[in-house]
């Protein structure tokens, strides 16, 4: 537009810049201007603009000009700010202290007004919302600062390991997958949901914070009342030996963690892995949708008390996730949830993490954890006095020797020392790696197997080279093995009196396995562990969803026993032809099982598979003493016949 145009609008022969208004002045200008030069400014495109570029230039002349004296003004407000500034510096003292007074004043008000925040918030979530916000943090300490079982949740994602095992390009279709089908979950940090599963509700498990014992804090998970409906229901379908009523309880209550758990293991017995591993997933996710406000998984001082029957359900799908994450080779991943397992119950270990903790340490190249472990816990534990921690220690300082952050005198020691107090493992440990010995050492006594050797022993050895074998498998390794056994038989008659002393404290520490063992053993489902079960053990119902419950159990609610009718006889009938197998072992009445003292004979959530009261043991006793009454009516009885049946019942 030219400059005439614009003079025109204006009303006048001089160009007027106009300044920015307030937006009071700009209402005021508007209200003002409504009635003067209203006139229209798409007229003006029509008029001749002959000589523009001169009035151009004189515009642009005046705008310079105009310019030039906003500098210096801007000039003079500048100066104006530097002698304000330097006269509140050169100030009296009583002026300079004053003002620094305001000032403290006000960053004191400050402060108080966010500690009285941080005061009001602590008393609304409690003081253990301070190591919550504190645990974003404790990545950036260092190893020696963190809690021995710290938890990286980084670790927890078996999928972030499978990328670094086999590249980003194997995983990306199956995360594709899930993202085009990904419905609205709640962020969980123990398993990723996947787009079939049923959106959660409130399914009436919670966890509440039971106890407070210094920095540990002690949980304990709550059956609202239909949940327990549905726990009598599940302890229904496990009486019916029926695994299609599991499957439509899961059906219809599809995070019941019992069923899940019991189904896994239904699928995994029908060669149905992929079926198993998801419902042991779902449990998981279930479990941690429950999770206290306060329950931080990370920190390792949160516990749960297995004895109680609603936080087994943890513990075992812990495990079985375990199992089948490190099956996919995700060891690491592995290792971390070994670390979460063992502290929700580090004083009792209840599932015998202990036991493969060291396999999983080894095989992710956490030396360091593993060394750490054993220095810490050796005094309390007594680790070197399970097989797989006196071996896996001296193979940890032998690795870190190789790095030359360890003494390999250190490892040499350690091995040897293994190697006399558990002569057992050499021998089937060579076995194992295919390494054939020679006739200087098969020949030793110290390493042959000896008759007055304990049976727990056996299983712990056997456990532990059953697992453990790949890891001294390597060349480097069985050749440090050899050295090491071929040192100490040069010394072996020199210490013959260790020799038996080590075999007089293995008979006196090892005479019987704890019940935290057994456990391990079963659910580890390793063949050539379980047949070395006792008898008592080894034909056991084992329910999937509760192996062999502790004799201490805390019933919280009890299930209300029922009549035998009609229609409900298909469970006891399916038992008892079941007994009829040679290697049935019916359990006592009283008893959940062989050598199983119950100290309540009321059922509870622990369920109690042959309970006395339960329909199924009131059914199987009830057809016995028909069946002898009907076997006394056709023949008569012998004497040492009718003792032999009273053993039976």
């Amino acid at each position: 537009m030219s400059s005439r145009a614009l003079r025109r609008i204006q009303g006048g022969e001089t160009l007027v810049i106009p300044q920015r208004l307030s937006s009071s002045e700009e209402e005021d200008g508007n209200v003002a201007g409504k009635g003067k030069n209203n006139r229209n400014l798409f007229d003006l495109l029509g008029e001749n603009d002959s000589g523009s570029e001169e009035r151009n230039s004189d515009v642009e002349q005046k705008t310079e000009s105009i310019e030039q004296k906003t500098e210096k003004e801007d000039a003079k407000q500048g100066a104006k700010k530097k002698k304000r500034k330097k006269k509140k510096k050169g100030g009296t003292p009583e002026q300079n202290g004053k003002a620094i007074h305001e000032k403290e004043s006000s960053n004191a008000e400050q402060e108080d007004e966010v500690d009285r925040g941080i005061r009001e918030a602590n008393e609304i979530l409690g003081a253990e919302s301070i190591s919550m916000m504190k645990s974003s943090s404790a990545d950036n300490l260092g190893s020696a600062e963190k809690p021995l079982l710290f938890v990286e949740h980084k670790h927890l994602n078996p999928d972030n390991e499978m990328k670094k095992i086999f590249g980003s390009q194997v995983v990306k279709h199956d995360l594709r997958q899930r993202k085009r089908n990904q419905r609205h979950y709640r962020s969980t940090w123990l398993t990723i949901p996947k787009p079939s599963w049923p959106s959660i509700t409130k399914q009436g498990l919670s966890m509440e914070k039971a106890s407070s014992q210094g920095e540990y804090n002690y949980f304990c998970y709550q059956h609202s009342k239909d949940y327990q409906q549905v726990q009598f229901k599940f302890l229904d379908a496990v009486e019916s030996l029926n695994p299609n009523n599991i499957m439509e309880l899961v059906r219809v209550y599809p995070y019941h963690l019992d069923s899940l758990l019991q189904l896994s293991d239904i699928s995994r017995m029908s060669d149905d892995t992929s079926m198993a591993v998801e419902l042991v997933e779902r449990a998981l996710y279930a479990c941690e949708s429950a999770f206290h406000p306060l329950f931080n998984l990370t920190q390792a001082n949160c516990r749960l008390d297995y004895k109680s029957p609603e936080n087994r359900c943890l513990f075992i799908a812990l495990f079985k996730h375990i199992k089948y994450v490190g099956l996919r080779g995700c060891n690491r991943t592995a290792l971390e949830f070994c670390k979460f397992l063992l502290s929700l119950d580090p004083d009792a270990d209840p599932l015998g993490v202990l036991l493969m903790i060291d396999y999983y340490a080894l095989k992710s190249e956490q030396y360091h954890f593993l060394r750490r472990l054993y220095d810490e816990w050796e005094a309390h534990k007594n680790l070197s006095q399970l097989p797989n921690h006196a071996f896996s220690a001296a193979l940890t300082y032998f690795h870190l020797s190789r790095d030359e952050q360890a003494n390999i005198d250190v490892a040499d020691k350690m091995l040897k020392d293994a190697l006399k107090m558990f002569p057992l493992v050499l021998l089937p440990l060579l076995e194992k790696c295919s390494i054939q010995p020679d006739k200087e050492v098969s020949t030793q006594s110290i390493f042959a197997a000896q008759v007055g050797e304990p049976p727990a022993l056996t299983q712990l050895v056997t456990l532990f080279v059953t697992r453990n074998y790949p890891l001294w498998k390597e060349p480097e390794v069985a050749e440090w093995l050899e050295r090491n056994v071929r040192e100490l038989l040069k010394g072996v008659t020199a210490e013959e009196d260790i020799v038996s002393q080590n075999r007089d404290k293995r008979r006196m520490r090892f005479q019987r396995a704890p019940r935290n063992i057994y456990r391990h053993i079963i659910l580890s489902d390793i063949k050539d562990v379980t047949v070395s079960l006792p008898p008592e053990l080894a034909n056991i119902p084992v329910m999937a969803f509760d192996p062999l419950p502790p004799k201490d159990t805390i019933i919280s609610y009890t299930r209300q026993t029922r009549r035998v009718t009609p229609a409900n006889r298909n469970g006891w009938m399916s038992e008892f032809f079941r007994s009829l197998l040679p290697s049935y072992t019916p359990p006592p009445p009283g008893q959940v099982a062989a050598g199983v003292d119950l100290i309540n004979e009321d059922e509870g959530a622990v369920g109690g598979y042959l309970a006395q009261d339960t329909e199924l043991r009131m059914g199987i006793n009830a057809l016995m003493d028909s069946m002898r009454d009907l076997l006394n009516n056709l023949q008569p009885a012998e004497g040492g016949e009718d003792q032999e049946m009273e053993e039976v019942d």
